[in-house]
């Protein structure tokens, strides 16, 4: 069985221009383009020296970025391993010695010993009700450090009333189907 292998193409940063792959695998969806760079617009100051996590990590398009534009530590949580395969030869391929791939189920890693992270990436499998579980779990478990951003990217259906209250919605923008929000936490 042949395996097609997609590319997307870090935006800024010292990898500005180079291309990471990735396995076509139904239900992989990088961030588009477009919404990278409204994104990594919104958090211009806060990904110097950050600790990132991107949870469902996919492509890894949003924590490769992230240390593309010097986050001093990110970790990349993905549960297929193939994926995982593919992540961590991009890594090697860069050098990008600040990147770390973790193979677990989200949930998994999460019930594990908690860090504190400065900015959270999560792009769940859409229509799976993964979104806000998993925003719980990073509050409920200590995964975010004071003043955290949190991006969600999700279906525009998607219902977020159920946010915490001390959640604040910083920025919010729609692009087709897709909705995408930075929260901060206080």
């Amino acid at each position: 069985m042949v395996i097609r292998v997609n590319k997307v193409k870090i935006i800024g940063g010292e990898w500005r221009g180079r291309n990471i792959s990735f396995p076509d695998i139904e239900g992989l969806r990088p961030t588009p383009v477009r919404v990278r760079e409204t994104l990594f617009n919104w958090l211009q100051y806060d990904i110097l020296g950050s600790r990132c996590l991107d949870l469902y990590s996919g492509s890894g398009a949003l924590g490769f970025e992230a240390a593309s534009r010097g986050a001093k530590e990110v970790v990349l949580v993905e549960n297929n391993a193939q994926v995982c395969r593919q992540l961590k030869a991009n890594t090697e391929m860069l050098s990008a010695a600040m990147i770390k791939v973790v193979q677990s189920d989200v949930f998994r890693h999460l019930s594990g010993d908690a860090q504190a992270f400065d900015v959270v990436f999560l792009d769940p499998p859409f229509g799976k009700g993964l979104a806000l579980q998993t925003l719980q779990w990073l509050e409920d478990k200590d995964w975010l450090a004071s003043g955290a951003k949190v991006y969600l990217e999700v279906e525009k259906t998607l219902d977020l009333d159920e946010l915490p209250s001390h959640w604040n919605l910083l920025k919010s923008k729609r692009a087709g189907a897709v909705s995408y929000y930075l929260f901060t936490r206080e």
